[in-house]
């Protein structure tokens, strides 16, 4: 009996590091689209500035907004919230889903 009563608050612990939702992280980048994911539109020219080309590319080639942050780039898992903040740098608050390179965006704010 002495061993169970051991093992069960151990498994219990176990089970809650586990299960523990990711943190939320703030990263910082511009919001560019998936066709130019280092937020380079030179080749596409789609508009006369970053933010024209870039919700070109997502309204007109079905690309998705991606946060770029000079290395990595990450889709986002919300597509309306980017839009107003197309071709600019920003920090989004979130969850990171490092298989997938996707975050799951709580909030976006125009970077100081």
């Amino acid at each position: 009996m002495k061993p169970l009563i051991l093992t069960l608050p151990v498994s219990l612990l176990a089970v809650a590091v586990l299960s523990a939702a990711p943190p939320k992280q703030t990263f910082t980048g511009t919001i560019t689209d998936g066709m130019c994911a280092k937020a380079d539109h030179s080749q596409m020219q789609m508009g006369p500035t970053d933010a024209v080309c870039t919700m070109a590319c997502v309204s007109i080639h079905g690309a998705t907004y991606v946060l770029y942050d000079g290395k990595n780039t990450y889709a986002l898992g919300d597509q309306k919230a980017p839009e107003k903040f197309a071709g600019q740098k920003v920090k989004i608050v979130g969850t990171l889903d490092a298989k997938s390179k996707t975050i799951q965006v709580d909030s976006i704010t125009a970077a100081k």
